[in-house]
Formats: C-alpha cells, sequence, structure tokens
C-alpha cells in the first residue's frame, strides 16, 4: 500500500494525461483502456472545462463504440451543457448496450425535468422501478419523490419514501424525508403505522421514535407525542430536536415548566437561537414570571436586533407589572423598527393613557384604525381615549365611523350613548341604551366600566331593571 496515495494518484492521472496527448497527436501509439478514459473525462470535469471533458468522452467513444459507460459519461456532460436532446439520444444508444445501468434512467430523467416534460420523467421512473432492485430501486424511488415534489405531486413523495422504508427501514435519508413530507401532507396516521412497525422490528431507531412522536404531536395527541420523544432520548440523549419539539408539546399543554426545562437542554446541546431564547421567555411570560420572561426576551433580542416583535414582548412584561414607562421606552424602540405596526400602536396608546399623554395616545390609536378599520378593538381603545380625554365630539364622530366600519357592533352603540349621555343628549342617549340592550345586553358592563356614574340616572336605572326583568343580563 502507498503511503502517498493522492501523490500516488496525482502521478497517475499525469501520466493518464500524457497519454491521452500522445493519442491524441499520434505521436505515438498508446493504449488506453476504457476505466482509464473514464478517469480523465472524470478529471477535466472535476477542473470544471466541460469542453476537455466532451472532447475526452469523443474521443474515448471513438475508441469504444459499444461503450454503455463512457456514452452515459457523455451525456452528463451535455445535460450539464443544457444539450438535452443530444444527451437523450446518446442515453437510448447507452441503453440498449447496457439497459442495467441506472444512471441511464437518472440523466434521462433530469434531461426530461430540464425540457419541462414531468410526465415523461414519471413514466420512465415508475417503468424502470420493475428492473431494479436493491440500493439502485432506492434510488430510482428517491428520484421520483424528486420529480413528483417538482411536479407539485405531494402525496405521491410520502408513498415513494414509505416504500423505501418497506425495503430499508433504517434508511436516515428517508426516515428525515418522511417527517417533513407527514406534516405537509398530514399523513399522520399513515406515518404513525409506518413508525411503529419500524420500532416493533427496531426498538433501538431513534429517527423513527421522532417521528412517531412527530406524528402524534400533528394529531394534537400531545401526552403520547411526548412519551415518544422521551424514547427517542433514551436511545440519544443528545437529540436536540426531540427537546425542541417536545418543548413545544408542552407548551400546548400549558406544562410552562417542563417546556422551560426540555428548552434548557437546546441551548446546552446547540449553538443559541434566539427562538429558543423567545420560546423560553414565553413560557416564564405564561407563569407571570415577568423579569425572568424579559431576561430570555432580551437575549433573544440581542441574537436578531431587527426583530421589532421582541421588544413589543419585553413591553408587554413591563405593561403586565404596570410599569407604562419602562412599556412607552420598548414599544418606541419597537416602532422604530415598524412604525406602523397596528399591534405595537395599540399597545404604546393604551400605556400613554395610562400616563395621561392622551393626544400621543389618539396619535399611535388612530393609527391602528387607518391600518385596520375593521378591527373593533382599535377603535373601542380610540373611543374610549377620546371620552377620557374628553374630546367628546370628536368621540360621537368617530363612534359613528366605528359603527359603520364594523357592521354595527352593539358594543359601539353603548359607547355612542355613553358620549351622548356626557354631551348632556340624555333622551338620545337613553334611545340608544335601548336599542343596544336589544342587540346584546351583556355588554352593559363596558358602558359602566366607562361611566359609572350613569347608574345614578335613574332612568337609565329603570331601563336596565326592565330588560333584567324580561331577559338574563
Amino acid at each position: 500500500m502507498s503511503l502517498h496515495p493522492y501523490r500516488q494518484e496525482h502521478e497517475d492521472i499525469r501520466e493518464l494525461l500524457r497519454q491521452y496527448d500522445n493519442l491524441k497527436s499520434g505521436r505515438s501509439h498508446s493504449f488506453i483502456n476504457e476505466e482509464s478514459f473514464e478517469r480523465i473525462i472524470d478529471h477535466f470535469d472535476d477542473m470544471d472545462d466541460l469542453g476537455k471533458a466532451i472532447e475526452a468522452a469523443e474521443t474515448g467513444i471513438e475508441q469504444y463504440p459499444f461503450s454503455a459507460s463512457l456514452l452515459v459519461k457523455k451525456a452528463d456532460l451535455l445535460i450539464a451543457t443544457r444539450k438535452y436532446t443530444r444527451a437523450l439520444a446518446l442515453l437510448d444508444q447507452a441503453e440498449i448496450l447496457d439497459s442495467t445501468d441506472i444512471d441511464i434512467y437518472i440523466l434521462r430523467t433530469d434531461a426530461y425535468l430540464a425540457l419541462d416534460q414531468q410526465e415523461k420523467a414519471v413514466k420512465l421512473l415508475e417503468d424502470a422501478l420493475d428492473q431494479f432492485e436493491g440500493e439502485d430501486r432506492l434510488n430510482l424511488l428517491f428520484e421520483l419523490a424528486d420529480v413528483y415534489d417538482d411536479y407539485e405531486e405531494f402525496d405521491k413523495i410520502f408513498d415513494c419514501l414509505r416504500m423505501i422504508l418497506e425495503y430499508d427501514p433504517n434508511n436516515e435519508e428517508a426516515l428525515y424525508k418522511i417527517c417533513f413530507w407527514t406534516d405537509f401532507t398530514g399523513r399522520n396516521e399513515e406515518s404513525i403505522r409506518v413508525h411503529l412497525e419500524i420500532i416493533n422490528e427496531y426498538p433501538y431507531n431513534e429517527l423513527a421514535w421522532f417521528n412517531l412522536a412527530a406524528a402524534y404531536q400533528g394529531l394534537k395527541l400531545f401526552e403520547k407525542s411526548i412519551d415518544a420523544y422521551k424514547y427517542a432520548l433514551v436511545i440519544n440523549e443528545k437529540f436536540d430536536y426531540a427537546y425542541r419539539n417536545m418543548a413545544d408539546a408542552f407548551i400546548r399543554l400549558r406544562k410552562y415548566k417542563d417546556a422551560i426545562e426540555a428548552l434548557e437542554k437546546v441551548i446546552e446541546l446547540a449553538r443559541p437561537e434566539d427562538v429558543i431564547y423567545e420560546a423560553i421567555g414565553h413560557c416564564y411570560d405564561k407563569l407571570k414570571n415577568y423579569a425572568q420572561a424579559r431576561f430570555y426576551y432580551r437575549k433573544a433580542s440581542h441574537l436578531n436586533p431587527e426583530d421589532a416583535k421582541l421588544l413589543f414582548k419585553i413591553a408587554g412584561t413591563y405593561l403586565n407589572e404596570k410599569n407604562w414607562s419602562q412599556s412607552v421606552k420598548y414599544l418606541e424602540m419597537a416602532l422604530r423598527i415598524n412604525r406602523n405596526n397596528p399591534e405595537f400602536n395599540l399597545a404604546m396608546g393604551e400605556a400613554l393613557m395610562k400616563l395621561d399623554k392622551m393626544k400621543e395616545a389618539i396619535q399611535h390609536l388612530s393609527l391602528v384604525v387607518r391600518n385596520r378599520p375593521r378591527n373593533s378593538v382599535g377603535w373601542e381603545a380610540l373611543i374610549r381615549c377620546l371620552y377620557e380625554a374628553e374630546f367628546l365630539d370628536e368621540a360621537e364622530k368617530q363612534v359613528q365611523v366605528a359603527l359603520h366600519a364594523t357592521g354595527g357592533k352593539p358594543l359601539f352603540l353603548f359607547y355612542q350613548s355613553a358620549i351622548l349621555f356626557a354631551l348632556g343628549k340624555s333622551k338620545e342617549g337613553l334611545i340608544i341604551l335601548e336599542l343596544a340592550m336589544e342587540k346584546s345586553p351583556r355588554i352593559l358592563k363596558k358602558l359602566i366600566d366607562l361611566n359609572p356614574a350613569i347608574l345614578q340616572n335613574q332612568q337609565v336605572v329603570d331601563l336596565v331593571a326592565r330588560f333584567k326583568r324580561n331577559k338574563s343580563i
């Protein structure tokens, strides 16, 4: 055995190229066998000199006109140079000489796809499946799956991968791919059957356990998915994607402490990611541990400083703590990145109202209703802000617009009534209140929240009492 195989290989190819040059120039009669021509072609191909590679293939074919492998080599090069029709003609010749060469079918498929003839590619591969066994058949199934992907026959991709796993249950490529296509096609029940069969035969196949768990997760059977992920982790305790997906299942079950534990394992095993820190922050948010939530949201924000949503989530923790000034600080940062975001502007409007900065709040809430005119949440906040700021004339105008924009939501009838009472238009206010009570008496509490003193009005009390007698509030 040579101590320097790469040096030996380099010397061998140099000698072959010298012989090849002699053959082309006719300086001396040099015998180059078929395999050596293949090596010369591969050398030029590796050097990205396709012209010389094609020339070498043509010279080889002159010497060995019945060589299927050299015809296939030339066809491959022609496909690389987009000469698809010539390549197909060569592959037809090669098939006559050796119909067992799988590369003929794979290259023909590539040519058909390049010519936008997916139907021919599919038929070719489907017919060829019956001619091959073992690894060759698996390669054809992978090729067929790629054609179906190009053809957007996504269910058939799943079928190809299932057939591969029936023959080779431990095929890693197929196991990785079928997990994605199960989720994409929604064929979770079939995936469960496929992977249970694999696990029965190969109980230590971690990918099969992972895929089984993912399929349960797709069916929202979160407890079962967690159990399957745990089996995968027993087999491979460093399987970070199993921890990641298991954390998602725990979050769905509102088991936030368990989710945090799983996500912390992801951080131990993989490089830091903003989405993982954000998920931990979310869990602490749900546990009402706002300081810890902020800590992880900030870590996520350091990794992805252009993500305004993370700044908004930090602001949210301060809003939950009623720390309005700090929430405004982070909302301003978020709005610098995404000025017109309705969610950010709504939160800013609410925080500024708490700080009694009504005019600034109105500006932000006006942006919300401009961007989402049919959404009642923005209108509710804007009208409430105008009312509390005692801009009653403007509030009356905007409540009319809100009623039109939201299709006459009863909430805005209650608000309209409150505004009319505040404007001293008690008779009109009472008429609108009666209309609102007929539509949705349960929303009365919104009116009382806006103006608790309205219950001191005897006419309002009598109206409410009448509805209480006749309808349940």
